[in-house]
């Protein structure tokens, strides 16, 4: 080599998202783009299709609407419940913004009904 040699040290961590690894990096650098997790994506368009579903009356309760769907209720149940996330953290979910570390595993957890709770909520349970 002619020139002098640069040594470049990136901090990074790898992590699984939506079924593919991710590299995270530290907080204040820029990402290049969005990562959208489709597996979060897909569980939310499925709540909102399901609260529809029983808000029109076609299913009359959950247990219905899951033996249609040939789902467990209680599985239903968890995933029915994104549909009370607040609207930010959908956009940011949608958009491929929210957090590395937010799972489909920490949506699916119990997490406050109101909205001004849910966010701090969900980065403390993680």
């Amino acid at each position: 080599m002619d020139g002098p040699v640069l040594t470049v040290h990136v901090a990074f961590t790898l992590t699984k998202r939506g079924g593919r690894k991710l590299v995270v990096v530290p907080d204040g650098m820029a990402q290049q783009r969005p990562r959208i997790d489709n597996t979060m994506v897909k569980a939310m368009a499925r709540a909102f299709r399901w609260k529809r579903m029983l808000e029109s009356g076609k299913y009359a309760t959950i247990g219905d609407l899951a033996a249609h769907e040939k789902l467990p209720p209680s599985y239903l149940t968890r995933v029915l419940r994104l549909s009370l996330l607040s609207p930010s953290i959908v956009e940011e979910i949608v958009a491929g913004r929210h957090e590395a570390k937010l799972t489909l595993a920490n949506l699916l957890e119990p997490f406050p009904a109101k909205w001004d709770g849910q966010l701090g909520h969900l980065r403390s349970s993680r």
